[in-house]
């Protein structure tokens, strides 16, 4: 027989009575100086810094006014689409190049990537007992939380983590980038067993493999995989690496560095910052919201599809929060250059299978939720899908669950957050600190014998 625990009962009386003191209202943020959610009042995000690492071009400015136009993603001034495309032509694994170029400011010729593609290859072992200490003893049903819980870690195990000095910095980034996803496979595998009753089976990485083919290798039970579907998994890698410093997980891995704090510290941060729905996590919020339509509308009629989204929409359908997930971005307006590249790829792996019809059907929602919201909140500047919306597709195309697509963003994404990192320590040198407007009066103290 289940209890409740008095601590429950204690909040429950409690949380009606305190939400005022929470809750502010909407007017105080009207001041034009208050930059909610640190953004500008046309949307634009505030300038808080300059970076070397990347940068995202989704308009232009026109006599003070934004210009949609294609998205564009550069890494070192490199459009992504450039490397993607050269990769896809030769027939190579693209993402240790990216690592690469991203950490170390530049392109590498090939002996030096032969070389780089060695030492992570040799990196990806963890400290001796740290998976049955740090995973096994302890199977959490998220592997974002393990991934966060695990790097904090790794400190213990470091003889040296809180050195800022940029040698020890390198270090600790290559370290932490080739460990990332053999803690992620261990982690899944260990929540599968514990958590979904599931056999357990844990696999080593192997020497000589892309980050893509080992990450599959120990995936599956049996270790096997397609060239087609590991260059697919390190296309998805390539495109997640970096998005410039103005995303949420790199701001606060940058917000972390400085501080002063370790490496573990600041890319935990980013992790858990990864995790939420509005960020990293919005590629599960698109494949709920996708089983839903599917399983109430199937491939029926434009008319019955539109019907449908009318009452996602209308917060009569899926979660009701009004939203359909995978549309609209900060920065984009014509065009996700990441979702355009998924979806030319994608497609390309899907002809012939099921998949095909998923992929024509979540066309369909992209092009009526464009039209309807759209029409419905009178944009002036157009939206397009972004890169949460295909991804989940992709990463069910590679059979990979549900609880590994946000991991497999930030196994991509730890390389962009440990450049910012370092970027903020060697050139910051100054504490964030934003400020917050105070929305209450003053008033004296009350001596307990007059309170009532």
């Amino acid at each position: 027989m289940s209890t409740i625990h008095p601590l429950q009962t204690y909040i429950e009386n409690l949380s009606d009575e305190i939400v005022t003191h929470y809750d502010i209202e909407e007017h105080y943020f009207q001041n034009p100086n208050i930059k909610r959610g640190l953004r500008n009042s046309d949307g634009t995000g505030v300038v808080a810094g300059v970076t070397r690492v990347a940068s995202v071009q989704g308009y232009y400015i026109e006599d003070g006014e934004r210009v949609p136009m294609d998205g564009h993603l550069y890494y070192r001034g490199i459009d992504v689409s450039e490397i993607v495309e050269a990769h896809r032509a030769d027939g190579t694994f693209g993402y240790e190049e990216v690592v690469y170029l991203l950490l170390l400011g530049s392109l590498p010729n090939a002996e030096q990537l032969d070389c780089f593609r060695n030492v992570l290859s040799k990196a990806r072992v963890l400290p001796e007992g740290f998976v049955e200490d740090v995973i096994i003893k302890m199977p959490s049903q998220s592997i974002m939380n393990a991934l966060s819980r695990s790097i904090l870690a790794l400190y213990a195990y470091d003889p040296n983590p809180d050195d800022l000095s940029l040698k020890n910095l390198l270090l600790q980034s290559l370290q932490i980038i080739a460990r990332f996803p053999l803690i992620a496979a261990n982690a899944y595998a260990v929540k599968r067993h514990y958590h979904d009753g599931k056999s357990l089976y844990l696999h080593y990485p192997k020497e000589g493999l892309s980050l893509s083919e080992n990450f599959l290798r120990m995936l599956r039970r049996d270790k096997s995989f397609s060239i087609q579907e590991a260059r697919l998994l390190d296309l998805m890698l390539i495109l997640h690496a970096e998005h410039g410093g103005g995303n949420n997980s790199a701001f606060v891995c940058r917000t972390l560095s400085s501080t002063g704090t370790d490496t573990y510290s600041a890319i935990a941060g980013a992790v858990s910052s990864l995790k939420g729905p509005l960020h990293g996590g919005a590629n599960k919020k698109v494949m709920e919201m996708f089983r839903d339509i599917k399983s109430s509308v199937g491939t029926a009629s434009e008319d019955k599809l539109s019907r449908y989204l009318d009452k996602i929409l209308d917060k009569e359908a899926n979660d009701r929060t009004g939203i359909i997930y995978g549309l609209g971005h900060a920065v984009y307006t014509a065009s996700d250059p990441r979702a355009e590249i998924i979806k030319k790829y994608a497609v390309e792996m899907a002809a012939g299978t099921d998949k095909m019809e998923d992929f024509e059907l979540m066309q369909r929602i992209e092009k009526l939720g464009i039209e309807k919201l759209t029409a419905r909140k009178n944009l002036q500047i157009p939206i397009c899908a972004n890169v949460d919306m295909y991804s989940g597709l992709v990463y069910e195309m590679l059979g990979i669950p549900e609880d590994l697509f946000t991991p497999l963003f930030a196994i991509a994404r730890i390389a962009g957050w440990c450049a910012h990192r370092i970027e903020e320590v060697i050139s910051g040198k100054k504490l964030i600190r934003p400020a917050y407007r105070a929305a209450i009066r003053h008033s004296a103290y009350t001596p307990m014998s007059e309170r009532e």
